[in-house]
């Protein structure tokens, strides 16, 4: 598992505590308490990541493990190692074979312009 290139990266050697946020690509794989604000980007917790904290970002991958709820504007990716305790709120989701997770899922359809508001 590789951070894709240009991603800002935080180590599994590393501990936060705080808030993230910002508008670049964002692959963590230590230890992380707070929030993460990444709402156009997305956010890849690696298969070492220990996370507490409530994430909103455009799409979320996660490989390690997430205590606390899920925002992705986009796709959430439960990996296969990925253990998830919290709510989502997504536009799709996707769970691997052995992924866990606890809580409840909503799943946002994106609503179609109507013809009063496109002229608008």
């Amino acid at each position: 598992m590789k951070p894709a290139e240009g991603s800002a990266v935080i180590g599994k050697t590393i501990t936060m505590r705080g808030e993230i946020s910002g508008s670049e690509e964002l692959f963590l794989d230590g230890n992380f308490e707070g929030t993460i604000r990444l709402p156009q980007n997305r956010l890849t917790l690696g298969p070492n990541a220990r996370v507490k904290a409530d994430l909103d970002a455009g799409d979320v991958v996660i490989y390690g493990t997430l205590d606390g709820n899920v925002k992705a504007a986009g796709r959430l990716e439960l990996r296969d190692s990925a253990v998830l305790r919290g709510d989502i709120h997504a536009g799709r989701l996707s769970i691997e074979e052995n992924a866990s997770m606890k809580g409840k899922v909503e799943l946002t359809t994106a609503q179609p312009a109507t013809p009063a508001a496109a002229s608008a």
